[in-house]
């Protein structure tokens, strides 16, 4: 089985084809987290065969825990696709399955056969709760988002780790964002569950965040009819945008566009 490296803004998987089968052993826990571990990477992702649409995604953390979507893992497993010869079936569009039901994926650039720039269409996100910390809602994955003066500033692995645990999550538990306002749009650091530390970017929690923002009236970078878009720096400074019609408690048609990259690495 030839294994792969890939990274969504600094959110990194080891990805696999598993269409023609023997990836039993890589739904092992032990196998998810020596991998991960040995890799350095965020989760691991499966590529399958999709049934009537083109393809379908398995993620799981680095604690073997799986069941969630991943937002950056779904940009990276849109372009792992490209790199495998898989083009959609209808159009320049992507239709999988994730953990969390269909998803979309639209290529939108390729820089050689290493990176691309990935436009993910996400779930709807139907309600939020209010908590006196922040806005809990689920992208596809459970966030907590919680505003900060200066995000920089932020104790992620002190803070983190309370809020995640915290009974008014449980059981599941909870990934936490941590966002501030800037004039270049929202900066956004995330603790994550299954991964039990700070990664340098989320997908899921970068939707969630710019949700967040809009149902707290922050102004979005750009207004175009019933939608709007944030733009969002992610921990390692990578620039990503997200989209969505805001209604009443729903919103749709999201979309989470930002770059992939097919990371070399010797030994895989």
């Amino acid at each position: 089985m030839t294994l792969y490296k890939f990274s969504g803004a600094g959110n990194d998987f080891v990805a696999l084809d598993g269409r023609g089968g023997g990836v039993e052993r890589y739904r092992e826990v032990p196998v998810i987290q020596e991998l991960c571990g040995k890799y350095g990477t965020d989760g691991l992702m499966i590529l399958d065969k999709g049934g009537s649409y083109d393809f379908s995604m398995e993620f799981f953390n680095p604690d073997g825990t799986g069941g969630m979507m991943c937002g950056n893992g779904g940009r990276c497993i849109v372009a792992f696709a490209d790199s495998l010869g898989i083009r959609p079936s209808e159009g320049p569009v992507y239709r999988f399955l994730a953990p969390d039901g269909l998803h979309t994926g639209e290529i939108l650039s390729r820089n050689g056969d290493r990176e691309w720039t990935v436009k993910l269409g996400m779930i709807d996100v139907d309600g939020f709760r209010e908590y006196p910390e922040g806005l809990f809602l689920n992208t596809g994955t459970r966030h907590l988002v919680v505003f900060s003066d200066d995000v920089d500033k932020v104790d992620v692995e002190a803070c983190g780790p309370v809020l995640r645990h915290d009974a008014r999550f449980a059981p599941e538990g909870t990934n936490v964002n941590f966002v501030s306002v800037h004039p270049d749009g929202l900066h956004v650091r995330t603790f994550e569950k299954g991964v039990e530390g700070e990664t340098l970017a989320c997908g899921t929690g970068i939707t969630a965040s710019a949700i967040a923002a809009c149902i707290r009236g922050v102004e979005p970078s750009l207004r175009d009819a019933d939608a709007v878009s944030y733009d969002v720096t992610a921990r390692r400074g990578d620039r990503l945008a997200v989209a969505f019609r805001p209604g009443n408690h729903t919103f749709t048609g999201v979309y989470l566009t930002g770059p992939a990259e097919l990371i070399p690495v010797p030994d895989l």
